[in-house]
């Protein structure tokens, strides 16, 4: 098995969050990505790609002094032989590195250029600094999200991972493919902003229908609407009720053994579910179509029989984590290996001379990592 993917060469400048999560959805669908992390030759990295961290699994590394002319010769090179690269720092950070846009396109013309930022490479906001909180209050839907009394925060998946790595991963494909069409080679500017901005266009759809309002919990998707809400059971935990469609309350209310739900149908339900536990409801709903499921912890989640069916998650080096997704029917994922430590030995598979490596290491432009004694161990800086 190698992977949709198979073939893809990638650079990826060692980052934090949504830029390493677009580089781990290549590397799991069989990208060959090699991880570049900013050797500080006085300070060492202060931390390393170990088995804990999930998001740089797949794929190899190197700690390398890109402040150095050899250094970023190196890169230049690696960067000359691969479809694509990926960076996540602020914009002029990568210019000032020699690493910027027009250094690697004049190396590889045919070079997808990924840039991962919350504000944009342009714009008044895009030098600030910023995470994902910031990002995804300007576009709108950090003010949608939670009960009506104040905003309620979405993890950092809407901004860092949905609107930022997983667009950035898209977009990345999208100009390798239109570079083995052309020869031309393009910079692509994926914002967080933009990207959460995205992902709110079917609210946005509404709102031009007249169908949706500011208003926190008073639409058809907030919890404005009985039918789909959450509710909390006798032992605290809660229940997902979504029968939105006629035929799906039906099926609903049959399960309660209810003709109907009175004049109040929240109030009637808030009552009903709090003299159970979640799990009795949960099993008096299972195997109909009444759209109500248990909301389950990370745990939970793990051991649900249809996530085990699915694989949905694996156990690599110890850890627990999320299988590849999509599922592909003639070009599975590949098995997945937890995160390389920096070695130099990495570079030879992207066609780098040994003798070449030993020369860089010796003058200290390349480090040389030790093993950590266990998956979850941080070696010390050098």
């Amino acid at each position: 098995m190698t992977g949709a993917l198979h073939g893809l060469r990638v650079v990826e400048l060692a980052g934090l969050g949504p830029a390493p999560f677009a580089a781990m959805m290549l590397a799991d669908h069989g990208a060959q990505v090699i991880r570049l992390h900013a050797l500080r030759p006085r300070q060492g990295i202060p931390s390393v790609d170990t088995a804990g961290d999930v998001l740089a699994r797949g794929r190899g590394s190197v700690a390398l002094d890109l402040k150095s002319p050899e250094g970023r010769a190196l890169a230049l090179d690696l960067i000359a032989g691969a479809d694509a690269l990926i960076e996540g720092f602020r914009p002029g950070v990568a210019e000032r590195l020699g690493l910027g846009p027009a250094p690697c396109l004049a190396r590889n013309p045919r070079l997808a250029y990924g840039r991962m930022t919350g504000w944009g490479q342009a714009g008044p906001l895009a030098p600030r600094a910023g995470h994902d909180i910031n990002y995804i209050a300007l576009t709108g839907a950090l003010a949608a999200i939670g009960p009506p009394e104040r905003p309620v925060l979405p993890l950092n998946l809407l901004g860092d991972f949905a609107g930022g790595g997983l667009m950035l991963a898209f977009g990345l494909l999208a100009a390798v493919i239109h570079a083995r069409a052309t020869g031309q080679g393009q910079v692509i500017d994926a914002a967080m902003t933009d990207g959460a901005s995205l992902l709110s266009a079917m609210i946005h759809g509404f709102r031009g229908a007249g169908a949706w309002s500011n208003a926190r919990e008073a639409n058809l998707l907030d919890g404005g609407a009985w039918f789909y809400s959450l509710y909390a059971c006798a032992d605290g935990k809660h229940l997902a009720v979504g029968c939105i469609e006629p035929q799906f309350r039906a099926a609903f209310l049959h399960s309660l053994g209810l003709p109907d739900l009175g004049p109040d149908p929240r109030a009637t339900l808030t009552a009903l579910f709090a003299t159970k536990p979640r799990d009795h409801w949960a099993a008096l709903f299972e195997g109909s179509d009444a759209c109500v499921t248990p909301v389950l912890d990370w745990d939970e989640a793990q051991a649900h029989p249809h996530m085990i069916a699915r694989d949905s998650f694996a156990t690599v080096a110890g850890v627990p984590q999320p299988s590849p997704a999509p599922r592909f029917s003639v070009s599975p994922a590949p098995p997945l290996t937890p995160p390389g430590l920096p070695d130099p030995a990495t570079l030879t598979q992207w066609g780098i001379a040994p003798d070449r490596i030993a020369a860089l290491t010796a003058a200290g432009v390349i480090a040389s990592w030790p093993q950590p004694e266990s998956p979850h161990a941080q070696p010390a800086a050098n």
